[in-house]
């Protein structure tokens, strides 16, 4: 079994019990991580509140250089670590390579330079100084889904802003989170900068929250767990950073490409097999295409091939394991029930072992169905019909969440437009690429702050006014 990570050494859990990793894709155990304690969570928070006055007064150039090592290092290791994270939630290799591990690589060079960029002395307001300085030890807590790059989302900024981290992996695929401790240690981060606790969210989780002695906790998971890490910080009024769930909408207005929209909407609703909390879940088309449109996605879900991650021929991996595979399947249940037609996919088990689910696509979804309004975290697409562009967005807007969303117009103009409307904190136009400097986070139920980039960084730091 693997050991927890403190004060910069490899040492056992307090609990002695263990989690078994399971490879989704072969049914198979692959590791075991620890089960840590709420004591082991305190020896972790000592070591990072001893390690916080040294490290935030580190030259932010000098915290720069170490992330920078740690980029350049995780660069150079990517292609195993791919592997790692393949086998580990089930991610086709392509995807685990240039999705899950080269673009958190970027993620944590852009924080080495930001940590540097960002560093100021503070500046004049009348007759204040306006300081930013580090909020603290850093509670992190990740979820599953995109196992490094979630980590490095918090961690990344933390350790910029001069922060001291004790990391709570998903227990479901820690195996990234892993390799990464390995990583800073390597490059000689000063001990109990970062440290990291293994082990179950009711437990582990739980006790990083409320931990008097933790300044802020960042946490990325579900609404519901989202809830009540909120409430156990308050306990103490520390920082919160809450990124949770998404039921985003793509809309499709009638002057756009319709094959391109309903392409690139497919694309983006199966991507990491629907594991991902900004996916378009729900395309919304305009009537007089409708039928056009669910033609189109049939034929695009077709071409979704399930299998191993790594055979290149596998564009849809596994769920993550048989408890999601369980759940992706019951909500694909009450869809039919609700009346929804099942036009692609619905099978479960269309493989002898992992945890697969086939590319599903929904007509005659209407608002106010569970399938349309509830998060359902696999390769289940929805497509929703609308006569008006206010009606569009009236759905579009209808749901708990505001993660994310995409327009698709003729030109910028009207996409803009309609997208200037939607209550949500990322829309894509057109088809745009996905800037990973640009802010992230939502409105509404899908969270509180933003990562990435500079937004992300000012996450970490407290605002401090001298006046004389």
């Amino acid at each position: 079994m693997r050991q927890l990570y403190v004060h910069g050494a490899w040492v056992p859990s307090s609990s002695g019990d263990g989690v078994d990793v399971v490879n989704p894709a072969t049914e198979e155990v692959v590791d075991r991580v620890p089960a840590g304690s709420a004591g082991d969570v305190d020896r972790a928070v000592s070591a990072a509140r001893a390690a916080f006055p040294a490290w935030s007064a580190t030259a932010p150039a000098e915290r720069g250089r170490f992330l920078a090592a740690a980029a350049e290092l995780l660069e150079s290791r990517a292609e195993d670590v791919a592997r790692t994270i393949a086998v580990d939630m089930g991610a086709p290799y392509s995807v685990a390579l240039k999705v899950q591990t080269l673009m958190p690589a970027g993620v944590l060079a852009e924080y080495a330079r930001l940590a540097e960029e960002r560093a100021e002395a503070g500046h004049r307001l009348g007759n204040s100084l306006i300081l930013r300085e580090p909020a603290g030890v850093v509670g992190a807590i990740t979820p599953w889904n995109y196992p490094l790059h979630q980590v490095l989302c918090k961690v990344g900024p933390a350790l910029a802003a001069g922060c001291t981290v004790v990391l709570k992996p998903s227990e479901v695929a820690p195996l990234a989170a892993y390799a990464l401790a390995e990583i800073f240690h390597e490059v000689g981060l000063p001990p109990g900068v970062f440290n990291m606790v293994s082990g179950h969210g009711p437990v582990v989780g739980e006790a990083i929250a409320g931990h008097p002695d933790v300044d802020m906790v960042s946490f990325t998971g579900s609404t519901r767990a989202g809830r009540r890490v909120a409430a156990l910080a308050a306990e103490t009024v520390k920082r919160v950073a809450l990124e949770l769930g998404g039921k985003s909408a793509n809309v499709i207005l009638p002057s756009a490409d319709l094959r391109a929209a309903v392409k690139a909407g497919v694309a983006n609703a199966f991507l990491n097999s629907g594991q991902t909390c900004s996916a378009w879940t729900r395309m919304l088309v305009h009537r007089d295409q409708y039928d056009e449109a669910v033609k189109l996605s049939v034929e695009a879900a077709s071409t979704y091939t399930i299998g191993d991650p790594f055979d290149p021929a596998t564009r849809l991996g596994p769920l993550v394991s048989a408890l999601q595979r369980d759940r992706v399947v019951r909500y694909i249940n009450r869809g039919q029930e609700e009346g929804a037609r099942l036009v692609a996919g619905g099978g479960d088990r269309p493989l002898e072992r992992g945890f697969y689910v086939e590319p599903t696509v929904f007509a005659g979804v209407a608002p106010g169905m569970a399938i349309e309004q509830e998060e359902i975290f696999g390769p289940v697409l929805s497509i929703v019909p609308y006569t008006s562009a206010d009606e569009a967005v009236d759905i579009a807007n209808g749901t708990p969440y505001g993660l994310a969303g995409a327009v698709w117009a003729a030109t910028e103009e009207e996409a803009v437009t309609v997208a200037r409307r939607l209550r949500t904190g990322q829309v894509t136009i057109n088809g745009g690429r996905f800037n990973p400097s640009a802010p992230f986070g939502g409105y509404k139920q899908s969270g509180i702050g933003r990562e990435l980039g500079e937004f992300g960084l000012d996450e970490y730091l407290e605002i401090k006014s001298l006046q004389f």
